[in-house]
């Protein structure tokens, strides 16, 4: 799954006061992601395969990953906030991957959905049961309209997911993307809340 390139730590940083909104599904938790998930993020983030269609260049080091909880993090603090929840299957406890809504345009009510999952995790139907989640939230509390993906068009696994969960080909972003040294095309896919309400009744 691509993501922008969304990560910005600052110096000094301290956590946002906003309360954080975890969720609890049948198997998982969603909830804040900490500094105490740095090595598993850095499992993630700095694997070159788990990276390929991320849309970012894997991290290099622990220390790129505790930046990556400070940027998950500041999004609470922004004017438009994102959210990044950290999923955790009940029983185990470490992070298995990630999922979030963020470049929040509340004018538009629209924003963009992210996510990744450890390789060891997948095949086991977390991933949906999370993005459910985070939709169902999204189109809540946020009071979107309108969620949009932007995937890579040789990540089957990743447009397997949003078709599943309803979202609609709209098009391909001509080299939106810039990482690995190369231009990279993505598909843009949107789910609007009219769509999800029907597909959930």
């Amino acid at each position: 799954m691509w993501e922008l390139a969304f990560f910005t730590a600052s110096l000094g940083f301290t956590l946002p006061k906003s309360t954080f909104p975890t969720i609890e599904t049948e198997r998982l938790l969603l909830r804040e992601i900490t500094f105490a998930d740095v090595p598993a993020l850095f499992e993630v983030h700095g694997d070159h395969e788990c990276m390929k269609w991320f849309g970012v260049d894997p991290l290099v080091d622990e220390a790129g990953a505790q930046k990556l909880v400070e940027a998950f993090a500041s999004w609470r603090a922004l004017p438009n906030q994102g959210t990044r929840w950290g999923i955790q299957v009940k029983g185990q406890p470490f992070l298995a991957g990630t999922c979030g809504l963020f470049a929040w345009n509340r004018g538009w009510h629209k924003c963009t959905i992210g996510y990744e999952l450890n390789p060891t995790m997948q095949g086991n139907g977390y991933m949906q049961e999370a993005l459910r989640s985070c939709l169902a939230w999204g189109f809540e509390s946020m009071q979107l309209n309108r969620i949009e993906a932007q995937v890579h068009p040789s990540n089957a696994s990743s447009i397997r997911s949003v078709e599943r969960l309803g979202f609609k080909r709209e098009g391909l972003l001509r080299q939106v993307g810039f990482w690995g040294g190369q231009f990279h095309d993505l598909y843009q896919y949107a789910l609007l809340r009219q769509e999800w309400c029907t597909s959930e009744a």
